[in-house]
């Protein structure tokens, strides 16, 4: 349901660059919170077009205060923001299912499972190379997706179909997976575009695919549904600043493993605002995620320094 890209570095500063990921988590939990308390009966199409449409008018102001507005539309692969667009929205469709059908905490905790399928896609698609070490802390955090979605994913009724938890916890895996293809389409466009031209052509595009799910048939939203999804959207925009601002001032390995402080905030809106209460499974599983994740973090983020030592050493001099 997140969709970024890294902006180059300004300088170091992790402090700030931690401060503004951390800003970002907090506000995109808060999105994700809005978007619940909005109600179960809304079209996710209808939820994906106000988190796309609302979330334009902060990115909007954002590149205009930046004097990057006429730049940012600016593009040199139109095909490729499309393709990029139309995954995204996939992802954040099936995202908003699982979240208004799942308990606030566990809908976090499953999405945790995009960069760990974002390794495997890299690694079968885009030939890049993926140690030992990386394919087991997938496989261990894929064992801890198990253990947080399997008492969903075997529920079912009388008449043998699935609930709409069990649907739930498949559509935010879905979600996982299309978000994690969405990031290899942003690893490619990131070679040919800037950074706000991604950002700005993502949030048109959504909002535009979005849009031609109005046939399929909205929700007549009452004045506090209204308000809660469109706060909702610039929560998202908002958030979607904050934290590709904070890619400006230290690397990814600094400040991705801040990501998981949205599960803490996460329980926390949940217990207070929905009764949901945390299973053992959903507790144990989200661990295991995190410790994979943080482990494929710190690998990546070693080898990176042993390619910047090996370009170094290759380099001529004098």
């Amino acid at each position: 349901m997140k969709d970024f890209s890294p902006m180059e570095f300004d300088q170091q500063q992790p402090m700030k660059a931690i401060l503004l990921k951390v800003s970002s988590v907090v506000i995109f939990v808060c999105m994700s919170t809005l978007i619940k308390a909005a109600g179960k009966d809304i079209p996710t199409g209808q939820i994906t077009f106000y988190r796309s449409a609302f979330a334009m008018l902060p990115v909007l102001a954002y590149l205009a205060f930046r004097g990057e507005l006429i730049h940012s539309f600016r593009t040199n692969d139109v095909t490729g923001h499309l393709a990029r667009g139309f995954v995204g929205i996939l992802a954040m469709s099936f995202g908003f299912y699982g979240l208004i059908h799942l308990p606030l905490p566990e809908a976090i905790a499953i999405g945790y499972a995009m960069p760990l399928i974002a390794v495997m896609i890299a690694a079968l698609f885009l030939k890049e190379t993926v140690g030992l070490y990386r394919w087991s802390a997938v496989f261990i955090g894929l064992v801890g997706v198990t253990i947080i979605t399997w008492p969903r994913l075997t529920l079912v009724d009388a008449g043998g179909i699935g609930t709409a938890e069990a649907l739930g916890a498949a559509a935010v895996l879905v979600s996982a997976t299309l978000g994690a293809i969405a990031m290899v389409l942003v690893r490619k466009l990131i070679q040919t575009e800037k950074t706000p031209t991604i950002v700005l052509y993502f949030s048109l595009s959504a909002s535009v695919f979005s849009l031609a799910t109005l046939p399929l048939g909205w929700a007549d939203l009452d004045s506090r549904a209204l308000l809660l999804l469109a706060l909702a959207g610039f929560c998202g925009g908002v958030a979607q600043i904050l934290l590709t601002a904070s890619y400006r001032y230290a690397d990814v390995s600094t400040i991705a493993p801040f990501e998981y402080t949205s599960i803490v905030l996460g329980l926390g809106f949940g217990y207070v605002l929905f009764g949901d209460v945390p299973t053992v499974a959903m507790l144990v599983g989200t661990l295991i995620v995190i410790c994979a994740g943080i482990f494929i973090i710190i690998r990546e983020h070693r080898l990176g320094l042993r390619r910047k030592a090996a370009r170094r050493h290759m380099t001529p001099h004098g």
